[in-house]
């Protein structure tokens, strides 16, 4: 039996979510995932401070990150970021809910764009992160056969 595109990416998410103990760690909740997207929550508390007593970037680039992840790797190909860069619109505070909307742009051979959007729970925009995505050798699922 063939999967659907969106039980591939399903599939893969899970087996991953699985294995991710940093973005489990965090708090961080998977809210949406389909083919080449990816859409990741997570509640911001006084541990993820900086010294302005915001959140600390490193936070709001691993949440991004890890959408960035869900996104590029639901093709039951194992893939790497090989490039990222953030930029940071407006402070997260302490008790927001920030969440990362990643999508797909472009997928080309081993190659991928990915541009993901974090927002507070008002819908403000917080950040915006692009990630370049590298396919790897290796599978997420077993092969069937």
């Amino acid at each position: 039996m063939t999967m659907t595109a969106q039980q591939m990416s399903d599939a893969c998410a899970e087996a991953m979510w699985k294995l991710d103990t940093a973005s489990q760690h965090l708090g961080m909740r998977i809210e949406h995932i389909a083919p080449g997207e990816a859409t990741l929550s997570m509640d911001i508390t006084e541990t993820m401070s900086n010294g302005h007593g915001n959140c600390h970037g490193g936070y709001i680039f691993t949440l991004a990150d890890s959408a960035f992840a869900f996104a590029c790797n639901g093709y039951n190909q194992v893939t790497v970021a090989q490039n990222c860069t953030i930029t940071y619109v407006s402070p997260g505070r302490i008790g927001d809910r920030l969440t990362a909307e990643a999508r797909e742009v472009s997928r080309k051979g081993r190659s991928g764009i990915y541009d993901i959007r974090i927002s507070n729970q008002s819908g403000d925009l917080v950040a915006e992160f692009r990630g370049l995505s590298r396919t790897v050798k290796g599978t997420h699922l077993p092969d069937p056969a």
